[in-house]
């Protein structure tokens, strides 16, 4: 049972970067989920941002389905939303499109939480 929602966790925290990782592939959603428009170097930087967030779902995704990638994963995912976070917060907390990324990374927080201590826990290496 538990193993089912450790998966079903992994799932989820692969879904919260499909978003993200999606303008690498439409370089327009840079505007619509961030306020930035897609040409120029500040489009540029997002559309490579969202070739690192692909990784972060495949890893998140290779967690889901393999538990010894579950160490490694949970310092990778774990990295990108809390420093998504802690910028977030040192930036003041603004509101826009990034107040949206940072409520979903933080409804991620319990769910990383969970997989990161059974990872380190069960001694999946």
């Amino acid at each position: 049972m538990m193993e089912w929602v450790v998966k079903a966790c992994w799932l989820a925290l692969a879904a919260v970067h499909a978003a993200p990782a999606a303008v690498l592939f439409r370089p327009g959603l840079a505007q619509t989920l961030y306020g930035i428009p897609a040409e120029g170097t500040a489009g540029l930087l997002v559309s490579h941002r969202a070739g690192l967030f692909l990784a972060v779902l495949v890893v998140a995704l290779f967690a889901a389905a393999s538990p010894g990638a579950r160490r490694a994963a949970s310092l990778v995912v774990g990295i990108s939303v809390l420093s998504f976070l802690v910028l977030y917060a040192q930036a003041g907390l603004p509101q826009g499109p990034l107040r949206t990324v940072a409520v979903v990374d933080a409804l991620a927080l319990p769910l990383l939480a969970l997989v990161t201590v059974m990872a380190w826990r069960e001694g999946d290496a």
